[in-house]
């Protein structure tokens, strides 16, 4: 019985991830590209960046979710974080403080160069 609820509720968390997607396409540039990759216990990171350049990562239970997650919200999926895709990633002061150790309280990045 517990299985049949987990798969009842994979599209259910695929329709609100694909909903999160598409506010943070809209809010970043008005649209958006991603990578799925699995982390732990079954479940898939997935790794979004915008038009603009900002980037930003959601996780999904299990990878069919990330998926239809994806699809429903129309975005280009690339099988790897590098190359292309991560061309397009913009780091700002926020990110380069927190790659420095300061976790919380980092400044914000200002408007994209474009």
């Amino acid at each position: 019985m517990a299985d049949n609820k987990q798969a009842a509720a994979h599209p259910k968390q695929a329709a609100k991830l694909a909903k999160q997607i598409t506010a943070f396409a809209k809010s970043h540039g008005g649209a958006a590209e991603g990578q799925l990759a699995h982390i732990a216990r079954g479940t898939t990171r997935i790794a979004l960046v915008g038009a603009n350049g900002e980037w930003g990562n959601l996780v999904a239970g299990s990878y069919e979710t990330a998926r239809q997650a994806a699809e429903i919200a129309g975005i280009t999926l690339h099988d790897d974080f590098d190359g292309e895709l991560a061309a397009k990633v913009r780091t700002g002061p926020y990110e380069w403080s927190r790659m420095a150790g300061i976790q919380i309280g980092g400044p914000s990045n200002g408007p994209a160069d474009n």
